[in-house]
């Protein structure tokens, strides 16, 4: 299978953990875009669910596929959010945030009941830190908040520049909250509890990629299969 039929594959294969009434998380990248598309599938079909989008292409993705949509206010609690990763670790510690929805990622799967990733072979990593790490911080002040952002995780154990990212015309890349990114490029996360400690207290840091506990399960597909991986 090439790289899009294995995403499509462990989106095929998430479709297993929705059941009908169940409220949704729909998370966002090009992985979690098939498991919105088979989803919408099985609304047309029948099947009967209201979801909570992760962003805002993913939120016009699922309204032209009719699939009903709510807010995480008049549903805060969700039985399920199926989202793609950027790198996954064994112990399914995540980075996320490379299609710049990490802070809504967040909120939703942490307000899932359980939170399955879905991703291509090439996701699975041993170590955290070879994709950049996003972190969305505040316009503000954001050349100190990088500053402070570098050497967090030099204290970690993990230094590395952390680039502003920018758009192909050279703008900084605005989030659906209207917050800016820096991607830390730090190669290996060796204890990324410890550097998510250190990044969360940063003033202008609104939040960072690692997600640390709140996958349940994974669904990664390579060439010769789908294989389901739960949280040790």
């Amino acid at each position: 299978m090439d790289v899009e039929t294995q995403k499509r594959a462990a989106a095929e294969r998430a479709l297993d953990f929705v059941r009908p009434g169940m409220r949704l998380g729909l998370g966002t990248g090009s992985t979690a875009a098939h498991f919105v598309n088979l989803l919408g599938e099985r609304v047309r079909a029948g099947l009967k669910i209201v979801a909570v989008p992760t962003s805002e292409a993913t939120r016009a993705q699922a309204e032209r596929l009719g699939i009903a949509l709510t807010t995480l206010d008049e549903a805060p609690q969700l039985d399920l959010t199926v989202d793609g990763a950027d790198e996954i670790a064994p112990d399914l510690s995540l980075i996320k945030g490379g299609g710049g929805a990490l802070l809504r990622e967040k909120i939703v799967a942490s307000a899932s009941e359980r939170m399955v990733v879905i991703a291509d072979q090439s996701k699975w990593v041993e170590v955290l830190g070879r994709f950049p790490l996003p972190v969305e911080i505040v316009p503000f002040g954001a050349t100190v908040t990088q500053r402070r952002v570098e050497a967090a995780a030099a204290a970690a154990g993990c230094a590395g520049p952390a680039p502003l990212r920018k758009t192909a015309s050279g703008h900084p890349f605005v989030t659906d909250g209207g917050h800016w990114l820096i991607d830390a490029q730090l190669q290996r996360i060796g204890n990324p509890q410890e550097l998510a400690a250190r990044l969360a207290p940063i003033p202008g840091v609104v939040e960072h990629g690692l997600f640390i506990g709140l996958a349940a399960a994974a669904i990664v597909a390579g060439p010769i299969g789908v294989r389901v991986v739960e949280r040790p």
